[in-house]
């Protein structure tokens, strides 16, 4: 099973526009994908179709340790399910403050779905900041991928992430790895978007070879801005169920191409 994080403390950089579209895109490729959704604005739930009201149990209560993820789980479509997110979820940081092994309430609540191999991928939509949420993301998963946008200043904030994921790989989960960059809102037509990516491949070739990002790849597929994707959260729909022939989904799925194709290296199973 492949854990992965997608998180960027900047937000507007299409994490949870890329957690959601390369989910469904894994899913109709026949993975059996679970999208978890740590942030409390709900972002990612609601372009799934999920508006977690009061009444709903979400992964607020799996921290709250009042129930577990498969209760919280719904299915959203065939291979896809997702565990919903609302504003409760903001009081988590507060509440957690003083607890302890607060870092691994969510490595613990997984750990049955890790034993039995339940899902091929489990994608973390991770909350624009470095705080608890984010933290249970990278104690918990193997993997993290970073959405940027190729601006001069993204470059900036980039070196912040990486610095939190060695901090945690060093003391919360020595398994911890950056595999992947995205290129989102790419304009190709810039050459601002050239020299960003250029100077990207440059620091990540000549990162120490035990960096958590040592490894990662910038994804050769971009994601190029295109209306459709913005306009899909607002019908709770993937890119695939609203726009299947625009430039969005097609970038999508050649992302999730790569990443499936990934699993050779990384001596993952394919799902059968």
């Amino acid at each position: 099973m492949r854990s992965i994080a997608v998180m960027n403390q900047k937000g507007g950089v299409g994490k949870t526009t890329s957690s959601v579209n390369l989910a469904a895109s894994l899913a109709r490729k026949g993975r059996k994908v679970c999208v978890i959704d740590l942030d409390p604005q709900g972002h990612a739930s609601f372009h799934l179709g999920i508006e977690a009201g009061p009444e709903m149990t979400t992964v607020y209560d799996v921290f709250s340790q009042q129930t577990n993820l498969d209760e919280a789980r719904q299915l959203v479509a065939e291979n896809l399910s997702v565990v919903p997110s609302n504003i409760d979820l903001a009081a988590t940081e507060v509440e957690l403050a003083g607890v302890p092994g607060r870092e691994f309430i969510l490595r613990n609540a997984m750990q049955h779905w890790k034993d039995q191999n339940r899902f091929d991928y489990v994608i973390m939509d991770c909350p624009p900041s470095l705080g608890i949420l984010t933290i249970n993301a990278l104690s918990t998963v193997g993997e993290v991928f970073i959405p940027l946008q190729p601006h001069f200043f993204a470059l900036q904030g980039l070196s912040k992430l990486f610095e939190t994921t060695a901090l945690v790989k060093r003391r919360l989960n020595r398994d911890l790895k950056v595999t992947g960059v995205m290129l989102c809102l790419y304009e190709s037509g810039t050459r601002l978007a050239a020299d960003v990516t250029e100077d990207l491949k440059m620091f990540l070739k000549s990162s120490d070879g035990d960096a958590p990002w040592a490894q990662a790849r910038i994804f050769r597929t971009r994601i190029r801005r295109n209306i459709k994707l913005a306009e899909a959260p607002s019908f709770g729909q993937s890119i695939f169920d609203y726009a299947p022939s625009c430039p969005g989904a097609q970038d999508y799925e050649g992302l999730a191409d790569e990443v499936a194709a990934m699993e050779q290296t990384l001596s993952i199973p394919k799902a059968a």
